[in-house]
């Protein structure tokens, strides 16, 4: 490794940028988001360097000179950035530099240079640079981005409140071991979550209560409701991936797919609870009585969920139980299967010349029934979904028409959407029921009924390498 990582404060150093192309822009627009006072030798300069001038001229923190540069001009500066478009110029302004213990960074020539400007991750306090020494920065911006997608936006407002709190901390325990330990349980439980979820007051209130009343019991655990989208792993939030791989315990849906699951923590607890027509695993009230029961022993509980918890997920009714016995949780939400199953269908559930509303339906309610309000869902222009209508799409086909909807209405049916097993059934109200009969659909579907169906011919565009599983292999094989 040639080059020692180090972070410089350039608040008010006056630095030398030479150049004014797009690759001096790119420079000098990092270097004044740190504080410098910078000063532009070029014969010319961007549009987008022009205006900046305008704006940061009367603060003296951007000036410039439109001439080309002269040995003469290499004084009394902090650091150089040469980044003018000719390889001789700006190699003899590092040699320069370096003769007179300047700083100096030269474009696209870490060899030349006395430091290089790193890929910058700014969660202010913290900052992280990454660097490959020069050798790829397209790599190194790759690796900024996947870190960028890891590191919560509010990190910077949590190190603060640690800064804040670092005098009481140390009055309030003599060594550095004990520091320590305060400070491992508090970043990696509760009060991090609520700075993460922009809960500062209860965040401080958390700490003040830790520091008046410091236990040797297990400290109660909190609960991540989190919405694990359609099926592709690809449409998780960055919320969602955190928290499932801090979690000590997951409990998790039959709509969970492998390859989400496979992301969580591998070495916490995994409990199923899926459900499917009458045949549970663990009840609701089952499934409730365990998320409390794993929190207050202390545990990270992450409750995963298809879709999103609180559209047909009974998101709600668990995370009651744990507002009734002072657990902590937080929801987080996912790309709900109407959104996400129609996006990938090509079917807009919106559009001005189709429809000017949708609205969402349960194809199973909690009796078993499928008692609608048909007259409503039966409006002209606007678009119905149905969520675990598979079963009941006979009726639902059935009643739709009773109510007055045209038998010849475009509707969809999407298995297994967004997946690598997707497979979209298109037909009419009245024809759909004999395609799921004829086509041996499985769940998890998604019933899609209105005219914007029509779009899916035009707009889809999602063509999944289908795999088939080793139990439709058995199937096809023996109709073959």
């Amino acid at each position: 490794m040639n080059h020692f990582p180090a972070f410089l404060n350039l608040q008010g150093h006056q630095c030398l940028v030479v150049g004014g192309g797009p690759v001096a822009e790119r420079k000098i627009t990092t270097l004044l988001r740190y504080g410098a006072k910078v000063h532009i030798i070029s014969p010319q300069l961007t549009p987008n360097l022009a205006t900046l001038l305008t704006e940061q001229s009367q603060a003296l923190c951007l000036t410039h000179q439109a001439k080309y540069f002269e040995d003469s001009d290499l004084y009394g500066w902090f650091l150089v950035l040469a980044a003018t478009n000719q390889f001789e110029v700006n190699r003899h302004i590092a040699e320069l530099a370096m003769a007179r213990n300047i700083l100096v960074n030269v474009a696209d020539n870490p060899e030349a240079s006395s430091f290089i400007m790193p890929a910058i991750v700014d969660r202010s306090p913290v900052t992280i640079a990454v660097s490959t020494g020069g050798a790829s920065p397209v790599l190194a911006r790759q690796l900024k981005m996947k870190l960028e997608t890891l590191i919560p936006s509010s990190c910077g407002q949590l190190a603060a409140i640690t800064e804040e709190y670092r005098d009481k901390v140390k009055q309030h325990f003599a060594t550095p071991e004990e520091r320590k330990q305060f400070w491992e349980q508090a970043l990696k439980g509760v009060v991090a979550e609520l700075v993460y979820a922009g809960q500062l007051t209860q965040a401080r209130a958390q700490l003040d209560q830790m520091l008046a009343t410091p236990s040797t019991k297990p400290d109660l655990g909190e609960v991540y409701l989190v919405g694990a989208g359609p099926g592709d792993p690809d449409l998780l939030t960055f919320r969602a991936l955190r928290l499932m791989q801090q979690a000590d315990v997951v409990i998790y849906d039959r709509l969970v797919a492998k390859s989400i699951l496979a992301m969580t923590n591998p070495e916490a607890k995994r409990i199923y609870v899926g459900k499917e027509k009458a045949n549970h695993a663990v009840g609701q009230d089952g499934i409730n009585d365990l998320l409390v029961q794993e929190a207050k022993a202390g545990r990270r509980v992450l409750r995963l969920k298809g879709g999103d918890p609180f559209i047909f997920g009974r998101g709600g009714e668990e995370i009651e139980t744990l507002a009734e016995h002072g657990i902590p949780f937080q929801v987080v939400p996912g790309i709900t299967a109407a959104s996400g199953c129609a996006s990938y269908a090509g079917i807009p559930l919106t559009h001005r010349d189709y429809a000017q509303s949708c609205t969402f339906a349960t194809g199973h309610l909690k009796n078993g029934s499928i008692d609608l309000d048909w007259d409503k869902l039966a409006q002209p222009k606007q678009t119905v979904v149905f969520y675990m209508g598979l079963t009941g799409i006979e009726v639902i086909s059935r009643e739709l028409i009773q109510h007055g909807m045209p038998a010849d209405m475009p509707a969809a049916l999407i298995e297994q959407g967004t997946t690598r097993n997707q497979r979209v059934h298109i037909g009419t109200l009245a024809t759909l029921p004999q395609l799921v009969q004829e086509r041996d659909v499985h769940a998890p579907t998604l019933t899609i009924v209105g005219e914007v169906v029509r779009l899916h011919d035009k707009l889809h565009w999602y063509q999944p390498e289908r795999h088939v599983t080793a139990s439709e292999f058995s199937r096809n094989t023996a109709r073959e």
